[in-house]
């Protein structure tokens, strides 16, 4: 088999027979499509690493706290989804899955962006939505590929300038911080388009007071000039 769900209301652990399956590529063991249900399983063991060829690992809506670190041996995984689980902390390993494009990590206890992941340069997606992150490391700006990146719902009082070197940004959303300011060179993100797209941008929840909301509203071109109209007074 090349995919596999596992299901049960009781499920508690992956199956030993699971790792046997070497062609495996995808491996579903998370009750996303199934909202009624949520899994039991506290750690995704570190076998995990006989299944070289997985591409897809989904384990949302469980209960991990603990990812091991033979997940880093993965090498061709492209997508993980770890949303709704227990997790306060993440292996340095996962900086070598460097084919991992999707990562989401919303609803976690997370209190900070791991450095490690700041090396996977094939990221376009990362959610890290509601967790309890108050800083984001300066080393973000080596995802140069990084399209989306949802930081709602933490706990971030300011951007390091290093988030408007991410010129392929296309949705960014930083919605319930506490945000008083954004970076001056935040207009240079020219690909956040929420002028015409809402959905694209998100301030909303912020204690925003530079630029002022009013402004921010209006895209990144005036966010642009009301910082440089600031450094002409």
């Amino acid at each position: 088999k090349k995919k596999l769900k596992i299901s049960g209301r009781e499920l508690a652990l992956v199956p030993e027979q699971v790792f046997g399956l070497d062609q495996l590529q995808v491996l579903e063991m998370s009750p996303e499509r199934e909202s009624c249900l949520r899994y039991r399983m506290e750690l995704l063991p570190p076998e995990i690493s006989r299944l070289r060829n997985l591409t897809c690992l989904y384990v949302d809506s469980n209960n991990l706290k603990k990812i091991p670190a033979e997940i880093g041996t993965l090498s061709h995984l492209e997508r993980l989804t770890l949303s709704n689980n227990s997790l306060s902390s993440l292996p340095p390993e996962m900086g070598a899955l460097q084919k991992l494009h999707s990562l989401h990590l919303a609803n976690n206890s997370l209190t900070e962006l791991p450095a490690p992941l700041c090396r996977l340069r094939s990221l376009t997606f990362l959610d890290v939505s509601d967790n309890k992150i108050g800083t984001i490391p300066s080393s973000i700006r080596h995802l140069e590929k990084l399209e989306t990146l949802l930081l709602l719902f933490n706990s971030l009082e300011s951007l390091p300038e290093d988030v408007c070197l991410l010129r392929n940004l296309h949705t960014l959303w930083l919605g319930n911080n506490h945000l008083r300011s954004l970076p001056a060179s935040f207009g240079e993100l020219v690909n956040l388009d929420w002028g015409y797209n809402y959905c694209s941008c998100n301030f909303e929840g912020n204690p925003l007071e530079s630029p002022p909301p009013e402004v921010c509203s209006r895209g990144p071109e005036e966010i642009r000039h009301y910082f440089l109209s600031f450094h002409r007074a």
